[in-house]
């Protein structure tokens, strides 16, 4: 019996749209739920916090040491001079250190993507979503079909991880992560659609912008308002929430959802020696609160009483 191209078109449009953290509960059909070699996505699942380090610069030894101590390494695609042969460098180095490599990429262009995936990393991170059809671009990319729009290429993810009996290619999409920053009033008006796209696992809020798009205080109510809406449809959509500045992860009534952030405490209580008196919190040089916009009230003092 020949199947007709439209009915072709329907399978393929129902497969594209299921979503692929639902799929995590299981690596393929009577499979056991193995555990995710992702272990920052399998936190996540368990409801846990997890925190990273930013590498912005190639530094294999620096890179080495700090990666045992995080939950996942945060390179810097964005905002650095960073190329992907001296991520895939740093990776190679140590690549089962405890830190899982992630990269936050400039875009959701199909070329960077591929690239950050065929190097070996378990998750990229898109910036400045402000809709749909950049959200759909970043999920297309990152994984193999059914699911999605990942070709077979060579590199050294295959190495890295389908080892011990694993098979990458039957694996790695329940192992990608794929996270959208929402950071403009656009993206958060449009933060239900962007965070139910398939394919999309986390959606965070990248605060500095927030506040700059916004031109409102991150200490302001209408701030607040804003990071409410983007964490009620992103927990409407049945994804995971987070901020990209640590300092939310306590003491905000959204830190009991946020899950994802970047930079943070480490989980051995390890600091780094070039930290020179910086939070572990803090955002990167550069992404700071903006100077009399989005810095955190201060306490009163005396003089102030």
């Amino acid at each position: 019996m020949r199947f007709s191209s439209t009915f072709r078109l329907v399978l393929c449009t129902a497969l594209l749209s299921v979503p692929v953290l639902a799929q995590t509960a299981g690596q393929g059909a009577g499979t056991a739920n193995p555990p995710l070699y992702n272990t920052v996505k399998q936190k996540l699942l368990e409801g846990k916090q997890v925190f990273s380090f930013t590498q912005s610069k190639f530094d294999i030894p620096g890179y080495c040491e700090a990666a045992k101590h995080y939950d996942f390494t945060w390179f810097e695609m964005q905002h650095s001079t960073l190329e992907f042969r001296d991520v895939e460098a740093m990776i190679a180095a140590c690549p089962h250190v405890a830190a899982i490599p992630m990269i936050r990429l400039p875009d959701a262009q199909e070329w960077h993507i591929q690239h950050a995936t065929d190097i070996g990393v378990l998750g990229v991170i898109v910036p400045t979503v402000d809709d749909v059809d950049r959200a759909r671009e970043a999920a297309k990319w990152a994984r193999y079909p059914p699911v999605a729009r990942r070709s077979s290429g060579s590199g050294q993810a295959r190495s890295i991880w389908g080892i011990n009996g694993i098979n990458y290619a039957k694996t790695i999409n329940d192992n990608m992560l794929v996270v959208l920053m929402i950071e403009t009033p656009t993206g958060v008006a449009n933060a239900y659609d962007i965070a139910s796209v398939p394919g999309v696992d986390v959606v965070i809020i990248g605060n500095n912008d927030l506040s700059v798009f916004s031109e409102f205080p991150q200490n302001d109510d209408r701030y607040q308002v804003l990071m409410n809406k983007v964490h009620d449809d992103t927990l409407r959509a049945g994804k995971i929430f987070g901020q990209a500045n640590a300092n939310y992860a306590k003491g905000n009534p959204l830190s009991k959802d946020a899950r994802f952030f970047q930079n943070g405490p480490s989980f051995d209580g390890w600091k780094p020696p070039a930290a020179g008196g910086r939070s572990a919190s803090a955002p990167p040089p550069g992404e700071e609160d903006t100077p009399g916009k989005a810095a955190p009230p201060k306490p009163p003092t005396k003089k102030d009483k």
